[in-house]
């Protein structure tokens, strides 16, 4: 159970907001690889580490378990699921491609000058993060963004499957950020789709978001016997 900060204790706090703390904990660990995959979880290490009772902790695995963040076997516990380079390639990006180019021409007569302004702050805090080294602030503000956008696309199915992903898809820009030789492109690229957006083309903001969804890093290969 290495990897998880210390917490107060949370006697005090509702089980809800116990359950959602630990969800909290778990998930930012997990994603941003200090839990790896098939490490296993208990409930009983959880909870002595968070120092809160096991029913939390219960609820918070079940819950991460919906997210595809850890997975539960009879007799043998829960284990953190990591996010293979199959399943990004051929899971992974293809729904998002689908979802968010969808999200994106809907989004794209709807934004006004208050959401491009969002919109840009977004970037900047990117340019930030990239300037600061700071991988995971940079991997969040990208999720921040999509999130956005299809928000802002006013399709409620839409924003759900997202949501849906989300966690899957926030664990594999954590891995991707440290990659970059140069992560002043991030904020770059998602200037582009801004720009995309901006010029009203549906047929070039769809290849432009199919070319940003299709940038991602292989993970490093097992050294052959």
């Amino acid at each position: 159970m290495s990897g998880l900060p210390a917490l107060p204790a949370l006697s005090s706090a509702s089980l809800a907001s116990r359950r959602e703390t630990v969800a909290d904990v778990l998930r930012e660990a997990i994603t941003s690889g200090r839990l790896e995959a098939g490490q296993k979880l208990t409930e009983a290490g959880i909870a002595g580490q968070l120092g809160t009772s096991r029913a939390p902790v219960r609820e918070a695995l079940r819950q991460l378990e919906q997210e595809g963040l850890v997975i539960s076997y009879p007799y043998r516990g829960t284990e953190v699921l990591g996010v293979s380079q199959e399943e990004l390639e051929n899971v992974l990006v293809p729904v998002r491609i689908s979802l968010e180019k969808f999200a994106f021409r809907k989004a794209m007569p709807r934004l006004t000058d208050a959401d491009y302004a969002h919109l840009h702050s977004l970037v900047r805090n990117m340019e930030a993060a990239a300037d600061a080294a700071d991988a995971a602030l940079l991997a969040d503000e990208d999720i921040r963004f999509h999130e956005a956008v299809v928000t802002l696309s006013g399709q409620q199915h839409c924003l759900q499957i997202w949501r849906s992903i989300q966690p899957r898809v926030r664990a594999y820009f954590r891995r991707d950020a440290s990659h970059y030789s140069d992560a002043t492109v991030v904020a770059e690229q998602h200037q582009e789709l801004i720009d995309a957006l901006r010029a009203g083309d549906e047929d070039a903001l769809d290849r432009t978001v199919t070319a940003h969804i299709n940038t991602h890093f292989r993970a490093p290969e097992e050294p052959s016997e």
